[in-house]
């Protein structure tokens, strides 16, 4: 297959800046040439018409629980630990496989509206999410969330996610990789994260976790171990592998100065902290240490929704008041956040999250003609400050179109609604 997108103004990275105007050749699932000006020749299977409109590098979750549409709503305005107590956890004990494959299709159905090509999940029942992610051909990070507050538990606990990293990474033609995911240093032992770790190091797959969401949470720890949640990872080894650690809200210099020496991501999930009263992550200080830093949704149910424009926007909006500073975090600064960074984060930037020859055709094509994203003094600016999901009109993964003209192209998405409305009863 040989597709064209002709006449589109393209952002190859973020500190590039915008092409104006380019002839974008995709080939066997990867980018062959951006023509800047045009004037691409020869025969093409697809030409997708880019006057008025932007292509930009697929935007990538690094950090959500899928099958979590299913909470959306149904426990709002509740600080983390009574949400999680109270309503979400007695909720989870109902979940059924079947139930989770449906409500990630509705993720997915979501995601891919707002222009997210590859995401990073962690959940239950991870084999029906799994086939989720292979039907509907997004690219994902996947992991089983372990949770062993008890010795009994470790065993099976690390079992299962073995089980499922070594069935599934690598497969949906390599756009699936697996990862391990003990769900954070309060709910899993020392044992648990020493094995974890070993196991990472053996299968060659990363960590993905949380860590310093809350300083309720952040105070407790360290008043029981005697350190921070992060300095008490570093010295079990944990950090000896790829990490990928979900909020980061409440870290000291010296946890910066760790993460930034192990390479570990921190992912910025603004708007489901700012929900839940949590912080505002220290993004700025963050990059400023070296630290890598990507973007999550969280889950539905305490984001409200999976919209990584939004996301971005949050991002920058709040690193600037964070920081004191409105040059904190620029807008090609925060749309690398969305974009290549995450690519980092989840191990596949050589490979993917820019547009450039011979990288996977991964991308989201933006209609620019909305009244506002008028005048268009800076389509990068309003990218990130004025767009809507709404202006999505195509989505690719490895060159395959899954939104075309606003329509998607994997998944049947009335079925999928309907589904999820009938499921979510049990759950009211």
């Amino acid at each position: 297959m040989r597709s064209l997108i002709r006449g589109v103004a393209v952002i190859r990275r973020p500190e590039e800046g915008v092409i104006p105007k380019a002839d974008v050749i995709i080939e066997s699932r990867r980018y062959a040439a951006v023509i800047e000006g045009g004037g691409a020749e020869g025969e093409f299977d697809r030409v997708i018409e880019g006057e008025g409109r932007l292509l930009v590098p697929g935007l990538v979750n690094a950090h959500t629980h899928l099958a979590m549409t299913l909470f959306r709503g149904l426990a709002d305005d509740l600080p983390l630990m009574r949400w999680l107590e109270e309503k979400i956890w007695p909720a989870e004990r109902k979940l059924t496989g079947e139930d989770v494959y449906w409500f990630s299709l509705l993720g997915l159905v979501e995601m891919i509206r707002c222009g997210t090509t590859a995401f990073a999940d962690m959940y239950f029942f991870m084999e029906e999410v799994a086939a989720a992610v292979e039907e509907a051909k997004l690219r994902a990070l996947l992991s089983y969330g372990i949770i062993a507050t008890s010795e009994e538990r470790i065993d099976s606990e690390l079992k299962r996610a073995e089980a499922f990293a070594r069935r599934w990474d690598g497969k949906a033609e390599g756009r699936i990789r697996a990862a391990l995911s003990p769900h954070a240093p309060y709910t899993c032992g020392p044992e648990v994260w020493r094995q974890a770790a070993q196991l990472a190091r053996e299968l060659k797959i990363p960590i993905h976790t949380h860590l310093a969401e809350t300083a309720e949470e952040v105070e407790r720890f360290t008043a029981q171990h005697g350190k921070s949640p992060a300095l008490w990872l570093e010295g079990l080894g944990v950090f000896a592998v790829p990490v990928l650690a979900a909020h980061c809200v409440h870290l000291s210099e010296k946890d910066m100065e760790i993460l930034a020496a192990h390479g570990v991501t921190a992912v910025h999930c603004p708007s489901s902290n700012a929900k839940l009263a949590c912080g505002i992550a220290p993004v700025a200080e963050l990059l400023a240490a070296g630290v890598n830093v990507a973007l999550g949704t969280d889950g539905a149910g305490s984001a409200g929704d999976l919209d990584m424009l939004e996301e971005m926007r949050w991002a920058a909006l709040l690193g600037k008041l964070k920081a004191g500073d409105p040059e904190a975090v620029p807008a090609p600064q925060a749309l690398s956040l969305a974009t290549w960074r995450g690519a980092q984060a989840l191990g596949g930037l050589k490979e993917w999250g820019t547009i450039e020859e011979g990288k996977r055709a991964d991308g989201v094509l933006l209609s620019l003609e909305a009244a506002h994203l008028q005048p268009g003094h800076s389509p990068l600016s309003d990218l990130v400050y004025a767009a809507h999901s709404s202006d999505v009109v195509g989505v690719f993964v490895d060159g395959r179109p899954l939104l075309l003209e606003g329509e998607l192209l994997t998944i049947d998405e009335e079925r999928v609604r309907a589904e999820c409305r009938a499921r979510a009863r049990k759950y009211r």
